[in-house]
């Protein structure tokens, strides 16, 4: 097999939204921490929107970024969670998915924390391809070939082949 086509995983980013209430946001910010072991960072509101209560600059939600070994196997604990199971629609049409975990007690190696409370998080996973830096970098930007492109078939091949995932 051709070793450019295989597929690696970027990056996992977990997601936290808290809109304004700053109390929800603290809780969100210990279980990212708890979850990964890492220390997240807060999400500002970009715009203003009055009957929403929100300002440019207001901390609406947190969020964490993982990569290389320790983004894999917090893949693995994640979909432990979801019983090995993720429905097609999670997966976009650049090979990316992305799902929802409901209660973060559902990970098996997590324990309860009266302080958060009961709430959930959103997994986000960002797949590449060898060579696929060609259009990122900035010197000599070029367009990245269709035959490097992943599309959602190929995710969903690879998420059942290194993770078993069963995609409904």
């Amino acid at each position: 097999m051709n070793v450019m086509k295989d597929i690696k995983i970027e990056k996992i980013t977990l997601n936290f939204g808290a809109g304004t209430d700053q109390k929800k946001l603290e809780k969100g910010l210990k279980l990212l921490k708890l979850i990964s072991g890492k220390d997240p960072i807060k999400t500002l509101s970009k715009v203003r929107v009055p009957t929403w209560g929100l300002r440019v600059g207001l901390p609406i939600g947190c969020m964490i970024t993982l990569r290389g070994e320790e983004a894999g196997k917090l893949l693995v604990r994640i979909l432990k969670a979801k019983d090995n199971k993720l429905n097609e629609r999670c997966f976009d049409a650049q090979g990316n998915f992305s799902f929802g975990l409901k209660e973060y007690i559902d990970m098996q190696d997590v324990k309860y924390d009266a302080e958060i409370g009961i709430i959930g998080f959103e997994c986000a996973v960002t797949l590449k391809r060898p060579g696929s830096r060609v259009a990122q970098r900035s010197l000599k930007k070029s367009k990245l070939p269709s035959s490097q492109r992943i599309t959602s078939e190929d995710a969903i091949n690879f998420v059942k082949e290194k993770f078993q995932v069963e995609v409904l």
